[in-house]
């Protein structure tokens, strides 16, 4: 029975599943859009805003826990907090769109979407 198992496998272990959230997570602080497969894209929003949502309340214990999950790559943990986060002060929620993609994916045929902070 898979009770309480709605996480997606993407095929791999979970190492390396939480290796690729991250770099998702990292290239969308960088580029502020990117464009993935839709089932990345719905798993990487509720991974993202949390980090976001801690973002919001800009203190010492909120920037070493983001940092310590990024591996302290210093320029986009300072960047989440000093420009991406200070936007959504008054947001309850909700900092990221996906956008589905009409075509899909040439050599697999995979559905693809833009995922993007508003």
């Amino acid at each position: 029975m898979r009770h309480h198992n709605a996480n997606r496998k993407f095929g791999r272990v979970r190492k390396v599943r939480k290796a690729l959230m991250r770099s998702l997570a990292l290239a969308l602080i960088v580029r502020g859009k990117i464009k993935t497969t839709e089932a990345k894209a719905k798993e990487l929003r509720p991974y993202i805003e949390k980090f976001v949502t801690r973002a919001k309340k800009d203190s010492l214990a909120s920037r070493r826990l983001v940092g310590a999950e990024f591996f302290n790559s210093t320029k986009e943990v300072k960047k989440l907090f000093e420009v991406i986060a200070p936007k959504y002060v008054e947001r309850p929620g909700g900092y990221t769109r996906i956008t589905k993609l009409s075509t899909p994916r040439k050599g697999d045929a995979s559905k693809l979407a833009v995922i993007e902070f508003i």
